[in-house]
């Protein structure tokens, strides 16, 4: 069966900025693959696949292998398992290559990598420290080396990545949706002609696919000749101590990328134009300060090419880190009680004791007489099945147990794995209205219990805070901290209060957090004072979930307990709580 053609890469209109990162990546794989996060429609699949016909083949002649890696992909096709052909035709136990083993060499690439299933994140993470791939099933004992670079596409409403495979990506750019008439004709244009004549469209860009591939592989030739120059060292340690990032593997993957951008434009040095060029894709997704440096980067000696704060000659733009706040629009920002700047509130310490549970006979019935799409007859809204991983066919137990008969008389299944993971998700109003009587550092040092009390139970948290306006992660969904209050501490109030904007996107998480992970159990504590003129009727349930009221005025409107009963959770005043907490 003959290939589908794919849109040449050199056709693709506009999109430099995207397009010189991935071909700094093909220079030198080592700079750590590329993440490209941006809404639908922005040429983020076209430009990764179309990357496959320009790569240039290895020194045994040899094309670099582009392998996809499909959402439902199982653990077996990726790491590799038993192959039960041979075994059945020869009676003799082999290994049969996964997608680790194909991509060796060449690119992986990952459609919609943030909706990636939790299983098959931690084999990446695993195989992408180590460069290998260990395979330990199925009766077989294999070692294989796994050196790829790692490309994935993603759309930020869907839903974040997790953080330990976002720093694995060595560059991540953000694709804006916006761009002018003359682009949107043009695109148009070349893509009726593609779908028009496909093999024809692709053989009249052939020269200049062809003029491409020679250019990439003369900056890898010349790559390990490209120089640095002191200031250069102390440039990039400076630019990344001021964004506050962990680690170094920012510093070496911006050295890195730096080189194979002067490799690309002919350099035999690394400028400023090349560490410019490429600071904004290295520091996108590992900045946690967004304050100035407090001092200037030393600059370079005369004869350098002076600063450009843009790629000379690519027409390359800079990006932005994925999951930027989710703003409510300008006219229910006005609409919201007390706007006011943002303040600093400290969290206050609260004594140690166990916060409630949640229970489904405690729970309030939604207000909404329209049930969510996901819930199953006999369910209760937000409510998931707690099931173990379904049992899986034992491949190699079942040819014993058969002793190599055909049909098989006797089919084994692994045990399956018990446990349910259980992930806390707090919403934490940080508008205005909190500011007064400490509730926003009292509402801190709930969140922070919760945390103590999520770590020493080994379940998972992530925290979104709301305020200001606008929906911002202040914790991604991991394994819970044993500390969190340096980044509470770090949340300010203020503003308005865009309840209805972060209820939509913790359900939005909460549905891709269980496409990734069936069984997960989702706990959701809302801790707000409920001072916002929003509607929640008809939005999606936030599994189960608990309603903090922090409202202390002389004067309550009682909004908290409205909220509970629109969401059909469980309502508990925050007074309440910290009389129980205080008496524990």
């Amino acid at each position: 069966m003959m290939s589908r053609a794919e849109f040449p890469f050199v056709a693709v209109v506009g999109q430099q900025a995207l397009k010189t990162a991935l071909l700094l990546n093909a220079i030198d794989p080592r700079v750590g693959g590329v993440l490209i996060s941006g809404p639908r429609g922005t040429a983020k699949s076209t430009l990764a696949r179309a990357l496959a016909a320009i790569l240039p083949d290895d020194p045994e002649g040899r094309r670099p292998p582009f392998i996809t890696l499909p959402l439902g992909a199982s653990e077996e096709r990726l790491t590799g398992s038993l192959d039960l052909q041979r075994v059945l035709s020869e009676r003799e136990a082999s290994f049969q290559p996964g997608l680790l083993a194909k991509a060796h060499g060449g690119v992986l690439y990952v459609d919609e990598v943030n909706l990636l299933p939790d299983p098959l994140v931690d084999l990446l993470l695993d195989v992408a420290a180590s460069g290998t791939n260990i395979v330990e099933r199925d009766g077989i004992s294999h070692t294989h080396p796994a050196r790829f670079s790692l490309i994935g596409t993603m759309n930020p409403d869907e839903g974040e990545l997790r953080p330990q495979l976002l720093d694995r990506f060595g560059l991540c750019l953000e694709q804006g949706a916006a761009m002018s008439v003359r682009e949107r004709v043009a695109i148009l244009q070349q893509r009726e002609a593609f779908d028009r004549d496909p093999e024809g469209y692709v053989a009249r860009q052939a020269e200049a696919q062809a003029a491409l591939t020679q250019r990439l592989r003369q900056a890898q030739r010349v790559l390990a000749e490209i120089t640095s120059e002191p200031w250069v060292y102390e440039h990039i340690a400076v630019r990344c101590e001021a964004a506050g990032v962990e680690g170094l593997r920012a510093d070496v993957t911006w050295h890195r990328a730096a080189r194979a951008h002067a490799a690309w434009r002919g350099a035999t040095t690394v400028g400023q134009e090349d560490l410019e060029t490429v600071e904004p894709w290295v520091l996108a997704h590992r900045r946690t300060t967004h304050q100035p440096p407090s001092h200037t980067p030393p600059s370079p000696p005369t004869g350098t090419p002076p600063p450009s704060g843009q790629g000379k000659g690519d027409g390359v733009t800079g990006g932005q880190a994925p999951g930027a706040s989710e703003s409510a629009p300008a006219s229910q920002a006005q609409g919201q009680w007390g706007a006011m700047p943002p303040v600093t509130q400290t969290s206050v310490s609260v004594p140690a004791a166990e916060l409630p549970g949640i229970s489904p006979a405690q729970r309030a019935k939604p207000t909404t007489s329209a049930p969510s799409a996901s819930v199953r007859r006999g369910q209760q809204p937000g409510q998931r099945r707690a099931h173990a991983e379904e049992a899986r066919p034992d491949w190699f137990a079942t040819l014993v147990a058969n002793r190599g008969r055909w049909p098989w008389r006797e089919l084994r299944y692994r045990k399956a794995r018990r446990g349910q993971p259980v992930l806390n998700l707090v919403l934490l109003d940080t508008s205005a209205s909190t500011l007064g009587r400490q509730l926003l550092g009292r509402a801190k040092g709930l969140v922070e219990r919760l945390a103590q009390q999520a770590y020493a139970a080994r379940e998972q948290m992530a925290v979104l805070s709301f305020g200001n306006d606008g929906v911002m992660p202040v914790l991604l969904r991991r394994r819970a901290p044993k500390a969190l209050r340096e980044r509470l501490d770090a949340v300010d109030g203020g503003g308005g209060t865009p309840l209805h904007g972060a209820v939509r996107r913790a359900a939005r998480l909460i549905r891709q957090w269980r496409r990734q992970d069936p069984g997960l159990h989702v706990r959701t504590y809302l801790i707000t004072d409920g001072r916002t003129r929003q509607s929640l009727d008809g939005l999606p349930p936030l599994g189960d979930c608990i309603v903090v009221d922090t409202e202390q005025a002389a004067v309550k409107r009682g909004r908290g307990a409205l909220i509970a009963r629109q969401l059909g959770a469980l309502y508990r005043p925050l007074s309440s709580l910290e009389r129980r907490l205080e008496a524990s």
